[in-house]
């Protein structure tokens, strides 16, 4: 089926941005802090998701990795240490899809983990949201109040009105702000090519924290999700699959300016939550960042950041809200295990909720612990 011979055009134009809550903040920040060349970011990221789309034929999502954009802010990596970082967590996923090792994790991880996991990246992605609103609460309560009331409707999708009505209010409510001048012109992406010192902090600072989290989120939640939301276009979404597309992505990518990508399950829950039904959707989002990037380049950047805050964090707020699911049928040891997750996931970080709860599921099962 052709794009235009679809029956939800809306919502795939409104799921194309489901994720731009997520995608934008890391995207600019890394941009700003790092210095990284705009149009290598854009165009790669791009590409990416063009990609994804045509081998997933469903609206995967690509995020920047999280606690390496983290890193970037905090730690101050540099462009050849966030270049070093991508090629070694590509080697590592790939390392892992062809031996196998991916497929005896995933059997060995409980879905109490994997459940509890899920539902504490979506209560930490709606805590996020709330504080990105409340950088300017007035706009954001508006934003929440329109995206509530239009949220199933099709003919006025909430994630474009919300995008468009709240950049326009932005601008009512703060004179002070500007739109851009847009230079247009030819522009491609630049060769990085880390050095061995970029290496050892690539590893450090940022492979080696974040590994935890793409395993988890990007890998073995992702799997289960897709499959839940699109029990009839998931068949190519597998683990070994999601460590072999990201794998490649990250090794080809990062030397050409990428910041690292995952597949992220808060994505997918964006773009559905929003009306993404097939892959047409981030493939426009897609030619979208390969068309800013080329043709516009820094002026690319300066036109995202027009988006304000509280327009993403609303986004951000009820996609987070659609990932957080009980878990049901389930005995008393299981739910014990599903809510030690849960809170660890939020209170800490995901990767703590697995390496905590995998254990503390057997031990239980052992019954060397009673409940």
């Amino acid at each position: 089926m052709k794009f235009w011979e679809t029956k939800n055009i809306g919502g795939e134009l409104a799921g194309s941005i489901g994720d731009l809550g997520t995608f934008l903040p890391y995207v600019i920040g890394a941009i700003t802090f790092a210095k990284l060349d705009t149009t290598s970011v854009l165009v790669m990221f791009g590409l990416m998701y063009i990609f994804t789309a045509w081998f997933y034929r469903m609206p995967m999502p690509v995020q920047p990795m999280k606690v390496i954009g983290a890193a970037i802010i905090v730690q101050g990596l540099t462009a050849g240490e966030i270049a070093a970082s991508g090629i070694l967590m590509g080697l590592i996923l790939l390392i892992i899809a062809f031996t196998g090792i991916i497929d005896k994790l995933a059997k060995i991880t409980p879905m109490s983990v994997t459940m509890g996991i899920q539902s504490g990246l979506g209560i930490s992605l709606a805590i996020l949201g709330i504080k990105m609103i409340n950088n300017d609460w007035i706009l954001g309560v508006v934003i929440l109040l329109i995206m509530l009331v239009l949220m199933n409707n099709r003919l006025f999708p909430a994630s474009i009105v919300a995008l468009v009505v709240g950049t326009a209010l932005a601008f009512g409510l703060h004179p002070e702000l500007t739109f851009p001048s847009l230079h247009w012109g030819i522009n491609l992406p630049h060769l990085i090519l880390p050095s061995w010192h970029d290496y050892y902090r690539g590893f450090f600072q940022g492979c080696l924290p974040q590994f935890p989290l793409t395993l988890t989120n990007s890998v073995l939640v992702m799997t289960v999700l897709a499959h839940e939301l699109f029990p009839d276009k998931s068949s190519r979404v597998s683990n070994k699959n999601l460590c072999l597309t990201l794998g490649i992505g990250n090794l080809i990518g990062s030397p050409l300016g990428m910041i690292p990508i995952c597949h992220g399950s808060g994505g997918l829950a964006a773009h559905y939550r929003f009306g993404a039904r097939t892959e047409y959707a981030t493939a426009l989002i897609g030619v979208v960042l390969l068309f800013t990037g080329i043709f516009l380049g820094i002026s690319g950047l300066q036109l995202l950041q027009v988006i304000p805050q509280a327009v993403l964090g609303g986004m951000l707020f009820y996609s987070g809200l659609d990932l957080v699911k009980p878990i049901k049928g389930k005995d008393a040891n299981e739910l014990f295990v599903f809510t030690v997750v849960l809170i660890l996931s939020v209170g800490v970080n995901p990767a703590v909720g697995f390496l905590t709860g995998v254990p503390l599921f057997f031990i239980l099962k052992k019954g060397w612990i009673t409940i």
